[in-house]
């Protein structure tokens, strides 16, 4: 099975499955990750904003223009800023590196 790493607020790593076709959001809350999606993953919020390590951002597909307008209302917004709910794993996600930015969750 595909895994992932999450990098929480604090600096921990935390590897963990990442079953192909779950988005990243899913897979925060299925290992009880303080990754909020207020919206559950239908593109009307920015609360699922993670930054992509720079390593893997060229691997993920372009970001819609739905997405980047929501991503203009993220807190803390990096080059590699991306929406967890858009990121959904494939074969080549394998591996794949985010980081929680400041001011997520709860």
């Amino acid at each position: 099975m595909p895994k992932m790493t999450f990098i929480e607020q604090n600096g921990t790593r935390r590897e963990v499955d990442a079953p192909l076709g779950l988005s990243v959001l899913e897979i925060a809350h299925r290992n009880g990750l303080d990754l909020e999606g207020a919206c559950e993953g239908s593109l009307a919020c920015a609360t699922c904003h993670v930054i992509v390590d720079s390593a893997w951002f060229p691997k993920l597909l372009t970001p819609t223009e739905d997405e980047e307008d929501m991503l203009d209302l993220a807190f803390d917004l990096q080059e590699t800023s991306r929406l967890g709910c858009q990121i959904v794993i494939t074969e080549a996600l394998d591996g794949l590196v985010v980081k929680l930015p400041k001011g997520s969750g709860g």
